[in-house]
């Protein structure tokens, strides 16, 4: 139990300067692209493009490219031990946080929302918490409505974002710390680590971009 709790607080401790700041610096980049990553608005285009208009089947690849990318990188950053979890941990959840704004960016640019938005950026946030966690800010009043109701507000609420980008953080960590202590805890093989990191990291991406598609209603035209 003590091993457990060590390596637990090691690895959290990998990536105290993952904040609000760096979740906001992910969506920024998520939104305008970077390096070979084409920005969401123009992924969620050629979706579109490529299903002639389909908005399901398009959001339906949005889902699937994006949970691909999420379990590659899962197995990469997932094959060493507590010795790697220094450099590691970082890069997974910094990579995770892109891939997951990314994906929801991409799905409400599809249904109609205007990327350029604050409103929209706290909601795509709020939204990555999943269904459970954003309940519990909820009845907590640590939040004041749900995604879509923040997407589609009279005004955006500055406070708002920081709070949704801190919870962000933080859920993030907290899951990426959780799969790795698992992984170590339970398998010692790198390679097996790997594989439990890519399904992991694959299904947390899985559920963020079913719940995002769940609870943004398109605003398009018929």
């Amino acid at each position: 139990m003590s091993e457990s709790k060590g390596a637990a607080e090691r690895i959290s401790e990998a990536a105290p300067e993952f904040t609000a700041t760096a979740v906001h610096r992910a969506l920024d980049a998520a939104i305008s692209g970077i390096g070979p990553f084409p920005g969401a608005a123009e992924m969620a285009t050629k979706a579109h493009d490529a299903h002639h208009g389909d908005e399901v089947a398009s959001v339906r690849t949005v889902i699937e490219t994006h949970v691909r990318l999420a379990a590659a990188q899962g197995l990469m950053t997932n094959l060493g031990g507590l010795l790697t979890a220094t450099l590691a941990v970082p890069a997974n959840i910094a990579v995770l946080a892109f891939l997951q704004c990314r994906m929801a960016a991409a799905i409400l640019h599809l249904r109609g929302y205007d990327l350029a938005d604050p409103r929209v950026h706290n909601a795509i946030l709020a939204a990555l918490l999943g269904e459970e966690r954003l309940m519990e800010l909820l009845s907590e009043l640590k939040v004041p409505t749900t995604p879509m109701a923040m997407a589609t507000a009279p005004v955006a609420d500055p406070r708002l974002g920081f709070v949704m980008a801190n919870e962000v953080a933080a859920e993030l960590v907290t899951k990426v710390a959780g799969k790795r202590l698992a992984t170590t805890a339970a398998r010692r093989t790198p390679l097996v680590g790997g594989v439990f990191g890519a399904g992991a990291d694959g299904y947390l991406t899985w559920r963020a971009g079913r719940y995002v598609d769940r609870e943004f209603l398109s605003r398009r035209r018929r």
